[in-house]
């Protein structure tokens, strides 16, 4: 069973930048696929973000792209999410997911999920 433990959220005002990381423990990292999903309140999940296994490949929903970074780190098990001009429309709980396949787009397709982090951006 991975787990998988985020950690980075908060308050940030609308404008500004934050970095949410995810620990993963439990399985070897490398074989999986990961990707940052979030959930806006009303709203259901979607995925933001997604990169491959060794990192060479990378996606981004249509709604952050060119904000948001995906990276990560394997020797240390890390999965990160930078971004950049955040505006109140980011407001969400932002989860961390891995898949041994894929990768995928769709938030139901990813195995396991972490607890969440709360980004509030005020404006």
């Amino acid at each position: 069973q991975m787990q998988l433990v985020e950690s980075g959220g908060g308050l940030v005002q609308a404008g500004g930048s934050l970095r949410l990381s995810c620990a993963a423990s439990g399985h070897t990292f490398n074989p999986y696929n990961m990707a940052w999903l979030r959930q806006a309140p009303g709203k259901e999940s979607a995925c933001v973000a997604l990169i491959t296994q060794c990192g060479s490949g990378t996606a981004y929903a249509d709604s952050v792209k060119g904000r948001f970074t995906i990276s990560r780190d394997n020797a240390k098990s890390t999965v990160y999410l930078q971004w950049n001009s955040l505006n109140p429309e980011d407001t969400a709980v932002y989860y961390c997911a891995a898949a041994h396949s894929g990768p995928y787009t769709y938030p139901n397709q990813y195995a396991y999920w972490g607890q969440g982090t709360q980004v509030t951006v005020s404006s």
